[in-house]
């Protein structure tokens, strides 16, 4: 059988698993919002960061991946994080939450400012591991999200695809946003060569994704 491009990100180990869980189980405390790159913490372990459109649901993931309510706001008004928010986990690694891309309902001087401050993160940020771009299951790649895909080229951050909201599809559905994925990534020399389905809500890829960050070096 010939190997699809860009597979599923694969179960995680046993061992992994429980690294992942363990990690993720123990304290995860909101540092700082960030709004200028004098403002970042000392560089003085890895982290991973997660970026995504407005409203595709990276808070809902922070919360289901540490496994707390409220750790990160959500909110239905795109655009609502104007900051990069830093939570220390278990005092081994940064996640890191980017601003929202796309659509804020904010000035665009605004607007203008924190796309400012993500660009300069991304290419500034020596501890950055990977970052992973959240992709709605529902709609797949668009524009604006290819925007961030050449930021992060350009870059060379390694990027992985995570699809959220995978719960609210169907399977023909899930198979033409991966194929659709697939096709768009194989322009991008940065992405990372698996994909990896969540969902927030039904706990789908929550631990594969826990094992991954926890096993990163």
């Amino acid at each position: 059988m010939t190997q699809l491009p860009f597979p599923l990100t694969p179960t995680p180990t046993p061992e992994a698993e429980e690294t992942g869980r363990k990690l993720f189980a123990g304290p995860v405390d909101f540092v700082k919002g960030v709004v200028a790159m004098s403002g970042l913490p000392p560089a003085d372990r890895i982290e991973v960061c997660l970026a995504g459109r407005s409203n595709v649901g990276k808070s809902s993931l922070i919360n289901a991946l540490t496994g707390r309510k409220a750790l990160a706001r959500t909110s239905n008004t795109p655009g609502r994080t104007q900051e990069i928010n830093y939570f220390d986990v278990g005092g081994q690694l940064y996640l890191v939450d980017l601003p929202g891309y796309g659509f804020a309902e904010a000035p665009v001087a605004v607007v203008r400012k924190w796309q400012d401050l993500l660009k300069s993160y991304l290419s500034g940020r020596a501890t950055l591991r990977r970052a992973f771009v959240l992709i709605d299951m529902r709609h797949g790649i668009k524009k604006v999200d290819e925007d961030i895909l050449d930021l992060l080229n350009k870059s060379a951050v390694t990027f992985q695809v995570v699809l959220t909201k995978a719960d609210k599809i169907g399977e023909a559905a899930r198979e033409k946003t991966l194929a659709q994925v697939r096709a768009a990534l194989a322009k991008h020399p940065a992405a990372y060569p698996e994909i990896l389905v969540t969902s927030s809500e039904k706990g789908e890829g929550i631990a594969t994704l826990r094992a991954l960050i926890a096993t990163m070096e």
